[in-house]
């Protein structure tokens, strides 16, 4: 009686823990990694790419690029935790010579109105001693929190935010701050709203242009 009801707790396990795993936030994206994995693994050494759903939708990046090879890990949604959660999954294992991270914008955009532009930045300082503990020579560039336009009571964190992590950052080793925020604003001060998509948050190829003009001389060869 004692093995049958052990059998059955075992089954119920089994049966349980796939569905936790489903439900789990960004599962699916990261499967779909996965998948891309087992079909053919990115080549070791190249330039990763992993943050929020700026670099996610920005699916031709290969071709702003074509003289790096790219590795793009974004997932759609995605706050500081979620990519020190999945690091092992998305980062560590392509044992790339770069990464380049966008993430922070939904930390701030999130319902915990606490975070500010600190708490931003002791989470990026986590995620970055996270993956030089365990890739102690790679290069690391952070791409500044965006100025989007749907998120303008949201601007002095980001520029809180930015501002400590580019102090951070100069003070490491073989690591860059790209500035993309300053650089998405007309003469006048004024946002450029013609970069945007329609939701004044993710951009479109006029966006991605400046953004490619500001990251390449940061890339390693």
């Amino acid at each position: 009686m004692k093995n049958q009801l052990i059998f059955l707790a075992y089954i119920l396990l089994t049966a349980v823990m796939p569905v936790k795993a489903q439900t789990e936030p960004f599962y699916n994206d990261i499967q779909s990694f996965k998948e891309q994995d087992s079909t053919a693994f990115p080549p070791k050494h190249a330039i990763l790419f992993v943050g929020s759903s700026s670099f996610t939708k920005w699916k031709d990046v290969q071709s702003y690029f074509p003289d790096y090879p790219i590795v793009n890990r974004g997932f759609g949604g995605s706050s500081l935790p979620d990519v020190i959660h999945f690091a092992n999954d998305i980062i560590i294992p392509y044992l790339p010579k770069q990464i380049v991270i966008y993430c922070g914008e939904n930390d701030l955009a999130g319902s915990d109105t606490t975070v500010n532009g600190k708490v931003v930045f002791n989470r990026f300082k986590q995620l970055f001693t996270l993956i030089r503990q365990q890739l102690p020579t790679v290069s690391i560039a952070y791409v500044s929190m965006k100025p989007s336009p749907s998120r303008k009571h949201l601007w002095p964190k980001m520029t809180a935010g930015n501002t400590l992590i580019k102090k951070f950052l100069a003070k490491q080793k073989k690591t860059a701050f790209i500035d993309v925020y300053h650089k998405m604003f007309n003469a006048d001060g004024t946002v450029m709203n013609d970069i945007f998509l329609e939701d004044n948050l993710h951009m479109n190829a006029k966006g991605y242009a400046i953004w490619q003009k500001a990251i390449a001389p940061f890339l390693l060869k």
